[in-house]
Order: C-alpha cells, then structure tokens, then sequence
C-alpha cells in the first residue's frame, strides 16, 4: 500500500480539526484519504463491527435517491470513475486519464485495463454508459446523481477502454460530480436485474461485496478477494469482513462502542467525544465538503418571503452561546454558506451579529406589530408562525437543543418556532409538501458547485426521486447567471470569483443561517488503518485492521 499519513492515538483523540496528509500521493488504495489512524500491531482477518447511527438506507444503491447513510457504507463495495486528493486535485481511479475538448463540451475517458466487477463482467467504456444512463432514467429515482450528470446528453462507446460523454453545456464540475459515491460505477448485470434486487445488493469493484441484508439489523460485507486498489495493485483487504450495524440511539452506540461490542460508531455525540479524550477510543474528524450545516428560511412563501422578517429571524437567533456549549468544542460557528474545506468559500461575520433591537424593528416595519396572549406577533389576525421540521436521522441530540435554544430566542421577538422531530422518510415528506418555513438540511457535494444545486432557481424543481435541493427557494436571475457562469468557465480564478459573488447573494438576501460544517465524527476502539476519502469524507476499511 501507498504510505498514508499516520497520528497517534492519543492525537487523535485530542485534534478536533481534520486530519489530512498534505503529500498522499495520487491512487493510493482508497483513491486517496485525509484523516487516518495510527498504524500500530494488528492482525489480520476477523469482521470489523462498524455501528451507524444515521437512518438505515431504504436502497443499498446510492443511484436510487442519492444520501449520506447510502454513501458510508457504498464506500466499501462500489467506486467512482476518479478520486480527489487532499489538496483537491482530482485523481486517476476506475479512469485513467480524460481529457476535454475547447469548447467544454466533450470530455474523452480512459479506463483503467483489466477491471471487472465482482461478478466477473469487465469494467469498460459499456457499463460507464449503462452507469450514467441508469442515474438519468427517471424510473431510478436518482436526485444527487441525477443532479450530477444533468448536463451530459450522450455516452459515447468509443471502444472498450474508451468512453466519450458528450454535454449540453459546459460543467466545470463534471470530475468533482464523478468522484461521489452518488456516481460511483456498478455492475450492468446487476443493474440489470431490476431496482429491488439491485438494492438489495449492488454490484461493484470495491475492497468488500454485499453478502447479505437483514432489515433493521445490519448489512453483511465479505471481503473481495481478487480487489484492485486505484493504482493497479492487486491487494485484497486485510479484514475478511465488516458487519454494517444500525443503531439509531447515541448513547447506546457509544456504549456497545467502549464495551467492545462495535468497533466502529458513527454520529457520536459532542460529550462522548469530549469523554474518549485520552481513553483508548480514537477520534477521526472528517468534515463534509459542500454546504454547512444551516437554517434554511423559505423564501417561496409567507413570512420568510418578506426580506425583512428573514433578517428579523437571524438577528434574534442568536446560535453563538449554544453552539459553543453543546458542542463542547467540537464545532466551530461558520458565516458562510459553503463548508471550512472548501477553497472558494467566504465569510461574512457581520451580517450575523445578534441585534434584538434591530429585529423587532423590522418585524414593525414589515407590519407585525400587535402580539397575541401567548406574546406571538400577528397580522391581519395571523400568528407569526415558522414550522421547522426536523430529521432526528441526521441532526444530532446537541443540534436539536441548539434549535430549541433559538426557537426561545426567536420567540423574545414574536415568533412561534414549532419544531417537529420526524424520521428521514416523514422529513422529507413534509420538505416535499412545503410544509415548512424553515429547514435545516445538510447537503454534501465534491466542490462550490454544491451553491448551484443548492440556490439557482432550477433547483426548486423536484429531481425524479422528488426531492428538490433549493429549500430556501431562491429564485434570483443575477444569482442565476453567476452559477451558470461559474459552472461554464474552465478557468478556476474566474470561478472562484464567480463563487463569491453568488455566496455574498446568499449572505445579503437572509436566505439561511450559516451554523456551522457538517459534522463528521467517527470513534473506534480496537482497529487500526481507518482512513477517509478526500471526496465526501465517508470511511474506508480497506488498509483496516483488528488490533
């Protein structure tokens, strides 16, 4: 294996910030990875006992929908077409090289030679078109996928290792969007066998295979034993292989964690981190590119609709206090609308300061001025009222007090925060139905393209699978013409420029309340070798071992 950045245990028990290797080189085993643990004696074979605590995957295929829970555990049996390395630079994996014409409308690739997927049918420029026609057929139900591949109208076989996409435009996106999981390349067999059985048990070239799906229990993972790693060497994982556990309480996660039951815990919250401090149980950190963690206001109706009741609420909101307290340290507040990793991400501080006074100002002036007995402000007989659904899958017990925390600092100004804590199925039921004025919903995407996705106007469209990613519904021409610019240009200064530009729109229109980067916390006892990939920080097992 290619030597990867190595921490002690006890720092990383103590470093809260990401651990990355600034000179891992290009194709090593995972396709690159940033935080790693400390390589000491382990021995090889036995099952690694990984416990997630996001919601189970209705689908074990990431092209059907498109979340998170689908992208952790598809990390161990399927692979993108490229990787990204530490410093962002988009590296050689299923692909070999590519290349794009002039005018960004063509892009030619080079596949890896003698690949195949663990049914034994060859990975070539066939099932990269099968790949990519599966994300667009509406009958997947893709949504991150399907977002990610928008743009292509054709796949071209050229040959066998030879793949040629053509697009409709422009996407200076294309190799960020290839290297998710949301993309990654699986079997055309399986594909072909229909949407249930090829989610029961995708197909693909990963370190381990699907061997077996219990409901509400746990997925089975074998080791592939004939496994190639991103830079053609033939070397199959040490574990021979990983129980995939659900487990959707913290405490008892952490628990069956420390008494050696599980191995692996995803989702820990603030104070068990803090608790492992110094304890045997090592701590990665592995921020999610893409979007932070925020409050998104809805925009497309009443109250948020009104500037100045957006700006009243993020005034009054005031997260600083209990962002600091709940999370113990193992967040920091952001002012942006893009996570800490990304490199064309800006702040803007002032926009945020907490002003009560200037709060209840605006909620005057935009005629909100009489309360009602229980001291909410009304209009023309209606109450202030904000409906704030909340997936308790994905918002850990410190960030639901956070909400509670500002849904009583919002109420000092006359606003009715009602919170209602729904599983990921009713969630984004009720995202679906508009039947919320605000939201908070983290969105993880290779890159600031993850701005376009989030905020132009197209994205109030629901992709096939439904779901819709601009929940504050931003509908600005001028935001729309920097996103589409900035998704046309090849040159990265412009870009970036553009990016920022789109992100001061985002800021200055009220649109969300930046909180802080997606958490991405993993604790482990009794293995070693755990490392995260650079693209959308999930864990790979591949160089893990039981100590």
């Amino acid at each position: 294996r290619n030597t990867l950045a190595v921490l002690t245990t006890a720092a990383i028990a103590l470093t809260l910030a990401a651990c990355s290797t600034s000179d891992s080189p290009a194709g090593d085993a995972s396709g690159s990875s940033s935080a790693s643990q400390e390589a000491t004696e382990a021995t090889p074979g036995g099952t690694l006992i990984y416990a997630s605590g996001d919601a189970e995957p209705t689908c074990l295929d990431p092209h059907v929908g498109g979340n998170y829970p689908q992208a952790l555990i598809s990390t161990q049996y399927l692979e993108p077409l490229v990787g990204r390395d530490a410093s962002g630079a988009i590296t050689p994996w299923l692909a070999q090289e590519w290349s794009v014409s002039e005018d960004g409308l063509t892009w030619d690739f080079t596949l890896a030679p003698d690949r195949t997927f663990t049914d034994g049918t060859p990975v070539d420029a066939e099932a990269i078109k099968v790949n990519i026609e599966h994300l667009q057929n509406p009958d997947t139900g893709s949504s991150t996928g399907y977002l990610a591949v928008g743009k292509v109208t054709e796949v071209e076989v050229v040959d066998a290792t030879h793949v040629r996409l053509h697009l409709s435009a422009p996407d200076s996106a294309l190799l960020e969007s290839l290297s998710q999981q949301w993309t990654a390349i699986q079997s055309p067999a399986g594909i072909a066998r229909g949407k249930d059985e090829n989610c029961a048990a995708p197909i693909g070239t990963g370190p381990f295979v699907v061997e077996g799906w219990t409901p509400q229990q746990q997925v089975d993972l074998v080791r592939n034993e004939n496994y190639i790693t991103a830079d053609g060497e033939a070397s199959p994982a040490l574990l021979e292989g990983i129980t995939w556990r659900f487990i959707p309480d913290a405490a008892t996660r952490y628990a069956a964690l420390t008494s050696g039951e599980v191995n692996v815990i995803d989702n820990p919250q603030p104070d068990f981190i803090v608790a492992s401090e110094g304890t045997e149980v090592s701590h990665i950190d592995a921020p999610r590119p893409g979007s932070v963690n925020r409050i998104e206001l809805n925009a497309g109706q009443a109250p948020f609709d009104d500037i100045r009741v957006r700006e009243a609420f993020i005034r009054a909101a005031d997260p600083n206090p209990g962002i600091e307290t709940l999370f113990a340290g193992t967040a920091t507040r952001s002012y942006s609308p893009l996570a800490s990793v990304e490199s064309a991400a800006i702040s803007d501080e002032s926009l945020f300061g907490t002003d009560v006074e200037a709060a209840n100002t605006l909620l005057d002036e935009a005629g909100w001025t009489e309360r009602d007995t229980d001291g909410y402000r009304t209009k023309d007989g209606v109450r202030l009222t904000v409906r704030f659904p909340v997936s308790t899958n994905q918002s850990v017990a410190a960030e639901q007090s956070l909400f509670e925390q500002i849904q009583a600092n919002a109420k000092d100004v006359g606003f009715e925060v009602i919170l209602t804590p729904l599983d990921l199925s009713a969630w984004y039921g009720a995202l679906g139905a508009h039947e919320y004025e605000a939201v908070s919903a983290p969105y993880t995407k290779v890159g600031p393209d993850v701005l376009r996705i989030l905020y132009h106007s197209a994205g109030t469209v629901p992709a096939p699978s439904g779901y819709f990613a601009n929940h504050a519904q931003v509908k600005d021409p001028a935001l729309d013409a920097l996103l589409d610019a900035a998704s046309a240009t090849s040159d990265e200064t412009e870009r970036a420029d553009l990016y920022a530009q789109a992100q001061q729109i985002v800021l200055e229109g009220y649109y969300i309340l930046p909180l802080f980067d997606q958490q991405n916390h993993f604790l482990a006892q009794g293995v070693t070798g755990i490392t995260t990939l650079d693209t959308v920080s999930t864990p790979t097992f591949v160089d893990a071992a039981l100590s």
